[in-house]
Order: C-alpha cells, then sequence, then structure tokens
C-alpha cells in the first residue's frame, strides 16, 4: 500500500471527458457513478474531496445535435452552456445516493492568476469542504476566451491542489499508468513511480485524448505532476476505473513522488499560476545575475521590452536567445522602461531622481524558471 496515499486527508481528484461521456456522445451515467462512488468511500475514510471535471463541453453535444467537439470558440462556448447544467445535475443526483451535497466551482484563469480573486476562490473552496460539501470543479468554458483559458484541466487541478494545500492529486485518464511510450507498442513498459526528472528521459509521450472529445492528453497530465510535485503534493496517474483502488492506497498507476521541501506558496504562484503579461530581454551579465546569483535585475541589464503591462504585472526575464529564465513582478510601466535601458541606477537617480534608483524586479519577486 502507498502511505502517502492512505495518509492523505484532503484530495484533488480530477477526470476527463474521455472518462464520463459514451461512444456515441453524451455522459455515460454508469461511469459517473462508477467514479462518484470510488470518491464516496474516500469520504467515508475520513478524507475531504475536490474533484476537477471536464466533460461540460462533451456532454452538450448529443443535445445540439453535434456528433465530435466543435473548433470554434463560439460553438464550444454553446456546447458547454448545454452541458455544464446536465454535468452538475448528474453529479448531484450520484452523490445524493451517498448522502453527499456538491457545490459547482467554476474558475477561469483570472481566478488563479489575479491574487485577490486567488483568495477568493480559496475561501469558496474551503467553507464548501468545512460544510462537508464535494466541490466539484471545471473551467468556466461558458464565458472563458482563448486568451483566459487553462486550455485543459490537469493544469487546473494541479493549481486547485496547491490553492488548498491538498495532500494527494489523483489524475484519471483513459490509460491506466504512465508507459514508457505508447501502451500498444510491445516495448513500452508501464513505470510504477517517478522520483524526479531523470525518471522521466525514458518517456515518449504525445498525443491527446479519445478523438473528439477530449484536448488534454499525457504530456498535459505529466506537466500537471511536475506542478504538483514541485509544491510537495504526491500524483497518482491511473485510469477512471481504477480510481477506488488508486484511493485506497493500491499500487495502480504510476505514483509521482513529492519535492522534499515545498516553495513558499507566493513564489509558486508566481512561477506556475500567473500568466505574463510581457517580456524584458536580459544581456548575457544580467541572465548571469539573475539565475547563478540571484540577484535583483536592474536596467543596466535589459536590452529590449515587450508587452503592454503596467507596475506590479508578471513578466518574463528571456536569455539571449528568446528563451524565458525567470518571471518576475515588474516595478515600472512598459512606456517607462525603453528610456532606462542600460542605464545603471545611480544615474538614473542623478538625472531623473530617487525614485528611479530601484530595481526593475527585486530578487524577493523572481522566481527561476
Amino acid at each position: 500500500m502507498r502511505d502517502v496515499v492512505t495518509g492523505a486527508r484532503r484530495v484533488v481528484v480530477k477526470v476527463g471527458s474521455s472518462s464520463l461521456t459514451a461512444r456515441g456522445g453524451g455522459l455515460d451515467a454508469a461511469l459517473v457513478d462508477r467514479l462518484t462512488a470510488a470518491l464516496a468511500d474516500a469520504r467515508a475514510r475520513g478524507g475531504e474531496v475536490v474533484l476537477v471535471s471536464s466533460g461540460a463541453i462533451a456532454a452538450g453535444l448529443a443535445p445540439l445535435g453535434l456528433t465530435r467537439r466543435p473548433r470554434d470558440l463560439a460553438s464550444q462556448q454553446a456546447a458547454a452552456s448545454v452541458g455544464q447544467g446536465l454535468l452538475i445535475g448528474r453529479y448531484a443526483d450520484s452523490f445524493g445516493r451517498h448522502g453527499h451535497t456538491v457545490g459547482q466551482v467554476l474558475l477561469t484563469v483570472d481566478d488563479v492568476t489575479r491574487r485577490a480573486h486567488y483568495r477568493n476562490a480559496y475561501r469558496t473552496l474551503r467553507k464548501l469542504l468545512d460544510l462537508g460539501a464535494v466541490p466539484i470543479v471545471n473551467e468556466n468554458d461558458t464565458v472563458a476566451t482563448d486568451e483566459i483559458r487553462f486550455g485543459d484541466n490537469d493544469r487546473l487541478a494541479a493549481l486547485v491542489a496547491a490553492l488548498i494545500q491538498a495532500d494527494l492529486l489523483v489524475l484519471l485518464s483513459d490509460v491506466d499508468a504512465l508507459w514508457t511510450g505508447d501502451p500498444a507498442w510491445p516495448d513500452s513498459r508501464r513505470i510504477a513511480d517517478i522520483r524526479d526528472d531523470s525518471d522521466l528521459a525514458q518517456v515518449r509521450i504525445g498525443g491527446t485524448g479519445r478523438a473528439g472529445v477530449g484536448t488534454g492528453g499525457m504530456v498535459t497530465k505529466v506537466e500537471a505532476a511536475r506542478i504538483a510535485t514541485g509544491f510537495g503534493i504526491p500524483v497518482v496517474l491511473t485510469a477512471a476505473p481504477l480510481a477506488a483502488a488508486a484511493l485506497a492506497g493500491e499500487p495502480v498507476g504510476t505514483l509521482f513522488h513529492p519535492a522534499e521541501r515545498r516553495p513558499a506558496a507566493r513564489l509558486f504562484w508566481l512561477a506556475h499560476a500567473t500568466a505574463p503579461r510581457g517580456r524584458l530581454h536580459l544581456d548575457a551579465g544580467a541572465v548571469q545575475a539573475v539565475v547563478r546569483r540571484r540577484k535583483s535585475l536592474l536596467p543596466a541589464g535589459i536590452t529590449a521590452v515587450d508587452g503592454a503591462f503596467t507596475a506590479g504585472d508578471p513578466v518574463d526575464l528571456v536569455d539571449t536567445a528568446g528563451a524565458p529564465v525567470a518571471r518576475g513582478l515588474v516595478n515600472y510601466d512598459a512606456h517607462e522602461l525603453p528610456g532606462l535601458l542600460g542605464r545603471s541606477t545611480p544615474e538614473l537617480a542623478a538625472t531623473l531622481g530617487p525614485a528611479y534608483e530601484r530595481e526593475v524586479v527585486h530578487r524577493d519577486d523572481l522566481v527561476l524558471l
């Protein structure tokens, strides 16, 4: 048995569209009931459960006469508006048979990237758990645009797990574990444990879920696992039919072991839950100062500025090849910076005033990527 699983009190479970829908489209009641039974068993053992569930768009396809997931955003939003009610209704009925009340929580990227929204999301989830309800989280597909989408619920689940400081994240898929390659390949083998990034070198991953239904794939699940384990949260990746076994601690699927040290919540938020509003291009010396010596970023080390941001926004710091090396909260508006580039802070203070003798990004507001 897996001790990190059996000892987990607060668990986030993510399930994808392909694990909830029938081949012909629409929700499969039997699949939903099997999942809720597994989560109800976990609740009966004294745990708290948050469910991050895809399926709103998939559930809305059949009622609208659509045979597959539409490509255009407006049709996706229309399907989500029909399907979200069907999805939460099915969950309410199914959990109700186990004596549990559900609460719907719909989030957009802004709700976890803006600090005020982030705190509000936490308070809502925390109160639902305190009241004994099962929060069911989904991306708010009816209003999310291409610019403010998570893109998949795997990343959302990892961020929710960190938000509520969960003890375990379970990612349910239509594949029973992480394999070294496609499970259909004769030389592929199941990987029982991932302890660090070096274990991922043997893995060849790609593709998406079942055609026409899901949006995620094994790549997004591995990235979600890396986000969660980086915050000290163990992750189990397995197939939806094995949910009960996984939550009971049986050695099914793949266990991603957590990092030994949990980073400060603020730095985790900055690295994983923010969307950069611009980019600061650094010269080689500034890259060394920021990355190697963990120094603040000064105007003298910046060669160019991209984006329209204001002071306090997150921005990416990129090296001479354009690759992001860090993310930080900038102390200047975008329009202020071009006149400061390449100049020392004493020079700026002497010519522009003492207010300009400050870092562009302070090291306390900076995280390496």
